[in-house]
């Protein structure tokens, strides 16, 4: 991975409403359901050109999902959309019994994800979405890197049969995808080889670990970089290379450690290849207000600290 890529900064949200558009146009069964939340979210373009194909619900998430699974049920794809903190946080029963018992086609969206949502505060910074969601069966659960990939797996999970959950950021975050990158759920990608450490990140934080892993090279230590954007189901195969390879991981992703990605590469590798990990999250805290990049550098994800993680795991 070339870090002349990080150039534009866009938000993953983005990303989603413009694949939202294109993937309409061609699919007449896509439609959006929305609480309350349609600009935030970058849903207004897809009400306005489809807006018989759109759903504004209102404040009321437990609906929201419990539409879409109806939606789902005659033949639509709905994406139900609004804030990971409200949705799956305050519709978790119905998205497990209604949605995902039934294994119904639905698309859960939760955005505005992370300590990164900066101002609005522990409220609405969702930390424990991927732990909620990913112990449900049969859903999958995506984290995109950037604007690109999450037009990328918006088109994937549309074309994806069952539940799938895709978690998105509010700020802008740096490109590091081009249209040619490519995506493929449950498929890790190395961005950069590495023999000596391997950093694994889901989310726009892995921004961060390309730039530790150039600190790195400076210091004759080879960083692999891995974006596992599809935390479920997992690449085990290309994570346990990983670990073989060089023998350490550091797991990154802007959620609660509990339940998360590390959790998950951690009890895979626990029992296929036991390795040592260092896992990089929100340790059992709840969010607080303030600049989005105060709180990533309060919170651990600076690359300062990534990289003084990585050097303590060489010892």
């Amino acid at each position: 991975m070339n870090l002349d890529f990080f150039r534009q900064h866009i938000p993953t949200r983005n990303g989603y409403g413009d694949a939202l558009v294109q993937i309409g146009v061609r699919n007449k069964n896509i439609v959006v359901l929305c609480a309350d939340l349609t600009e935030s979210i970058r849903v207004e373009k897809f009400r306005e050109k489809f807006p018989e194909r759109f759903v504004e619900v209102g404040v009321a998430e437990q609906n929201l999902v419990t539409i879409a699974s109806g939606l789902a049920a005659v033949g639509k794809i709905p994406f139900a959309s609004s804030y990971a903190m409200f949705c799956p946080g305050r519709c978790w029963e119905q998205i497990r019994t209604t949605i995902c018992y039934n294994n119904q086609n639905v698309k859960i969206i939760g955005a505005h994800a992370g300590v990164s949502v900066g101002p609005d505060g522990a409220t609405h910074q969702a930390l424990e979405d991927i732990a909620i969601v990913r112990c449900i069966p049969n859903i999958i659960v995506i984290v995109p890197a950037d604007y690109e990939q999450t037009k990328k797996a918006t088109k994937a999970i549309a074309k994806h049969k069952g539940p799938a959950y895709l978690r998105l950021t509010r700020e802008k975050t740096e490109q590091m995808t081009t249209i040619k990158t490519p995506f493929e759920i449950g498929k890790a990608q190395i961005w950069k080889d590495g023999k000596d450490i391997a950093f694994i990140a889901a989310g726009p934080v892995i921004h961060q670990c390309l730039t530790a892993a150039e600190m790195l090279e400076k210091k004759n230590i080879k960083a692999m970089v891995i974006n596992s954007h599809t935390i479920k189901p997992l690449d085990e195969k290309t994570i346990l290379a990983a670990a073989k390879k060089c023998k350490r991981i550091i797991t990154v992703e802007e959620a609660q450690i509990i339940g998360g990605l590390g959790s998950a590469v951690t009890e895979f590798l626990s029992e296929a290849y036991p390795t040592k990990i260092k896992r990089i999250g929100v340790r059992d805290l709840f969010g607080e207000s303030g600049d989005p990049d105060e709180l990533l550098m309060k919170f651990g994800f600076s690359t300062k600290h990534i990289f003084d993680e990585a050097i303590k795991l060489m010892k």
